[in-house]
């Protein structure tokens, strides 16, 4: 089978030996071309233009943010060519869509998984989530997120411009100093479904399956209902009903407590006070009374005002 390996040279969990490995290994039983991006967006391209170039399978070796490259480029593959199946090997730090498909998170291990399954071929057609907007449409493979969490993608995103690893020690850093700082009491989002509306949100994610995200080796489940095979779910977090005294102070320990919540083996209820969820929704409107941050699958994407969500079903077939 003639396929197109894209590789992200900066993966966070691989080495180049272990790149090569994995590059042996895949020869041994695929016609295969290693590629490496370049740039934001390399991947994209270069599974955009697999089918033209005759290949009929795209593999990837990096984390979330190449994963959703891929995807967008497998998607506008042009008309009148046969779109090329899809195989995902880990080699981020979090590789939240990866581990949502039961794919193993060593990289190793991950390209012995898939080279039996497309031996087999064993695939799965899962759907996706997509984001449209004045300056967006796109696909999201697992999550997009307004305020708060989009806020601690794009603080890792600096840091990582001078040097740092993305690590989850890194994430829990800064997703603790954006919440001692108060990036968690600004009520200025409204979520919009089939269902009505809801005004004077602080945060809201979603989501295409769970988990949302990983805190190392826990997930994190606001809507641990959440599933490929549906349709899209979403969490936001309001003012608790017995806010009293400093709501300030209220909030930041409310909020604590609902976070705290998402590490339970079955994740955060359903009900609960000062946040809501919704369940297999067709479609969502996210907008905001300002600007707020806001990401997808991991990457912050800057500020938005209003996004549409859609879910699609069986939007891609995938080997795993």
């Amino acid at each position: 089978m003639r396929s197109l390996f894209i590789m992200n040279p900066q993966a966070t969990t691989t080495t180049s030996r272990t790149r090569e490995v994995i590059l042996g290994a895949l020869t041994e039983e695929l016609d295969v071309t290693a590629v490496e991006t370049a740039y934001r967006n390399h991947a994209r391209e270069l599974a955009r233009g697999a089918a033209a170039e005759g290949y009929e399978l795209v593999l990837s070796l990096g984390g979330d943010g190449t994963v959703n490259e891929v995807v967008n480029g497998l998607l506008s593959t042009p008309e009148g060519l046969t779109r090329p199946g899809y195989a995902v090997i880990p080699g981020g730090s979090a590789n939240v869509f990866i581990r949502s498909l039961g794919v193993p998170g060593d990289p190793v291990d991950a390209t012995g998984a898939v080279l039996k399954a497309i031996k087999a071929d064993r695939r799965r057609d899962i759907g996706l989530g997509r984001i449209t907007s004045d300056q967006d449409d796109r696909y999201f493979t697992f999550c997009a997120g307004f305020g708060w969490d989009a806020d601690v993608v794009h603080q890792v995103e600096l840091e990582r411009e001078v040097g740092r690893k993305a690590t989850p020690a890194l994430y829990a850093e800064a997703a603790a100093k954006l919440f001692f700082q108060g990036d968690l009491r600004d009520p200025s989002l409204s979520v919009a479904t089939d269902g009505g509306s809801l005004d004077d949100a602080y945060f809201a994610l979603v989501t295409n399956t769970t988990p949302w995200t990983y805190a190392g080796a826990f997930p994190l489940q606001p809507t641990p209902d959440s599933r490929f095979e549906l349709g899209l779910d979403a969490f936001a977090l309001t003012k608790p009903s017995h806010a009293l005294g400093d709501v300030a102070v209220v909030q930041d320990m409310h909020t604590g407590w609902v976070l705290s919540q998402m590490f339970l083996p079955k994740g955060l209820p359903a009900r609960g006070d000062g946040y809501v969820t919704w369940h297999d929704q067709p479609w969502l409107r996210i907008s905001s009374t300002h600007p707020r941050a806001f990401q997808i699958d991991g990457e912050y994407l800057g500020e938005r005002e209003e996004v549409n969500f859609q879910s699609v079903p069986k939007a891609l077939r995938i080997f795993c």
